[in-house]
């Protein structure tokens, strides 16, 4: 029986949200299909790691007292040689090879590849998009640029760093006066619509950023429109793609936030709330087949394999349509819309378990070491 790894929570602003995501679908499916042994790998806000087979229940995390309850574990020690190795220390040291993880850590330290690095180092395969596709999604402005350098539209935006900020607010001040009202300023590297503020003038628009640099330390300010429609379509494959049931969001508040996400009305355990939502989305065929066309090419432009949920804007009024964000990582995996087209929990995560198989049987054929005599022939003295 496989050992599979799933690493969730970390010093993350998603935290809580990864602990869902983890065990809704993802750890209760693969506990469903009974082939493999779970283990849960917890990382703490303030980095420590923790592993027991009793975290595999959601509950454990509902309780007043788990914070203290988990303090009486001891932390795990992981061995990255030639593979990826769980060990308890201590008088009874047990050790499990791991055979393949399933990260399930959103936003920072996991989401945007700094996992997927550590993983690529451990030599073991790993679930989801690569370390390369993750950097980029993760960026929102580096999507932007890396998707309109190659002819995919985006709407108009301004990005710059908190020290810009400081130093040439006039000029940028100037930049942001050729956008058109309302604005959306975002943290680059969030997800979860965590610090993104909609503004409706000049006057709202120093604290929205005073919020969003909280958080981040590099901002996007872009137009927002105003017949807006909002689609996303989750994505799956390496080479040959398959695509989810389009979804439209539906909401009555100024933009889908946090508490849309995942509070408003209750998850019941899914991970996103799905009381305002269209499923499938009621749009004509021509608008459906352009979001199929432009979601599989900002996949495959950006590299992703696994899994992803590619996100777009729709001017109802010119039908104009833009990519907005990429999630390398979609919460819930969007099980909802893969129930829409016939894949059950169980077959999405087994089909994630077998690419994930076949793109680290397909890098072994890659070969990332060079021979040369460079130590040989180069200069120094003898120490």
């Amino acid at each position: 029986m496989k050992n599979i790894a799933v690493i969730f929570g970390g010093k993350s602003a998603e935290h809580d949200v990864s602990i869902i995501t983890a065990h809704t679908p993802i750890i209760s499916s693969l506990l469903a299909t009974g082939q493999y042994e779970v283990w849960p790998i917890y990382i703490t806000k303030d980095g420590a790691w923790y592993c027991d087979q009793f975290m595999n229940d959601l509950e454990y995390f509902k309780k007043d007292d788990w914070h203290n309850q988990l303090t009486k574990l001891k932390t795990i020690h992981l061995s990255f040689d030639n593979g990826l190795t769980v060990i308890w220390p201590g008088l009874l040291s047990k050790q499990i090879k791991i055979d393949l993880v399933f990260p399930s850590m959103h936003g920072t330290f996991g989401e945007d590849g700094s996992l997927m690095g550590l993983l690529r180092m451990a030599n073991v395969p790993f679930i989801g998009c690569d370390l390369f596709a993750s950097a980029v999604a993760m960026d929102k402005v580096l999507t932007k640029q890396v998707l309109a350098s190659e002819g995919l539209p985006v709407v108009p935006y301004v990005w710059f760093t908190k020290h810009d900020w400081e130093l040439n607010k006039s000029t940028l001040s100037e930049k942001i006066s050729h956008l058109k009202y309302p604005l959306f300023i975002k943290p680059v590297h969030l997800g979860s619509s965590i610090g993104i503020t909609k503004v409706k003038n000049n006057s709202e628009l120093e604290n929205a950023l005073e919020v969003a640099f909280h958080y981040d330390d590099k901002v996007l300010i872009e137009e927002g429109i105003e017949n807006l429609i909002e689609v996303t379509l989750p994505i799956m494959g390496n080479e040959t793609l398959q695509c989810a049931a389009i979804e439209r969001p539906l909401n009555n508040t100024e933009f889908f936030d946090f508490n849309d996400k995942y509070l408003s009305g209750g998850t019941k355990g899914n991970g996103v709330n799905r009381q305002y939502s269209e499923l499938p989305a009621q749009i004509n065929d021509t608008l459906t087949n352009q979001i199929l066309d432009l979601g599989q090419k900002t996949y495959r432009i950006l590299g992703c394999s696994g899994i992803a949920r590619i996100d777009f804007l729709i001017d109802d009024q010119t039908k104009n349509v833009y990519v907005n964000e990429v999630n390398t990582l979609p919460g819930s995996l969007y099980q909802h819309n893969w129930k829409t087209i016939g894949i059950s929990n169980v077959e999405l995560v087994t089909r994630l378990i077998n690419l994930a198989q076949e793109r680290f049987d397909s890098q072994k054929t890659t070969t990332y070491t060079f021979s040369s005599d460079i130590l040989k022939q180069s200069g120094g003295k003898k120490i």
